[in-house]
């Protein structure tokens, strides 16, 4: 049984329609990489099935339970947990302030404080300080910590890397390493190819709200999912 199962997904932005007949299966503890050009409908989607956005048809299910119509706050205490873009934390709370919330929804498992502050050592120092007075590095660090508080059996990440210089973006997926190797279902959207390539398993293309290319990262050399991240491949097909 797949962890998260999408079938013929739609989304609509008022008579934008942002996400076109999606279908997609994530296994469990696999690592998935969702890429494509701004507007393609990848933040959309992961707020879908974290249900900040309501479809306007199709089904999401998650470990074989129907979640389409459930709300956010619930999908969180079913496993569901999303880091979103531009980190959303409250500034002026201190770290383990935001970490702690992450706890709210009740759900049992391994993550505290401590694992946490394992998994991010950067943090370590700055568990009192306020978030706002953070590094870039340091605040995505929080967000992603945030969310692994919930116990999340899958777990959204979208654009970790933003705004991060390249040292803090090494940081970053050094610590997130072990982590997606701990069993984890992860979707994880990244503008950087090459990175996001190296860090998952399966890479799913989406251009203009549609899956356009899909396979195993070791089988699908980067030209072949550039093309795709392009559309160059319709722009051949229709010429």
């Amino acid at each position: 049984m797949s962890a998260l199962s999408i079938r013929n997904l739609n989304l609509h932005h008022g008579l934008l329609h942002a996400v076109r007949d999606v279908s997609l299966e994530i296994a469990s503890g696999e690592v998935v990489t969702l890429v494509g050009a701004n507007g393609a409908g990848k933040t959309t989607l992961l707020r879908a099935i974290a249900g900040a956005h309501p479809p306007s048809s199709g089904a999401m299910m998650l470990d074989g339970k129907d979640i389409t119509t459930i709300p956010a706050h619930r999908r969180v205490g079913m496993g569901v947990a999303l880091v979103p873009e531009g980190r959303r934390l409250f500034t002026q709370m201190s770290v383990e302030e935001n970490l702690e919330l992450g706890r709210m929804s009740g759900r049992p498992g391994p993550w505290t404080i401590d694992k946490v502050i394992e998994t991010f050592p950067n943090l370590d120092a700055r568990r009192k300080a306020r978030a706002g007075t953070l590094s870039g590095g340091e605040q995505q660090a929080t967000a992603i910590g945030r969310a692994l508080m919930s116990n999340p059996s899958v777990l959204l990440l979208d654009e970790v890397s933003l705004g991060l210089s390249p040292i803090a973006v090494e940081r970053l997926y050094d610590s997130l390493g072990a982590l997606m190797k701990s069993g984890t279902t992860i979707l994880l959207v990244e503008q950087d190819l090459t990175r996001a390539m190296r860090a998952a398993s399966r890479v799913v293309c989406m251009l203009e709200g549609r899956i356009v290319l899909e396979g195993a990262t070791t089988n699908l050399p980067r030209e072949k999912v550039t093309e795709a991240y392009f559309g160059l491949n319709r722009e051949r097909a229709m010429a």
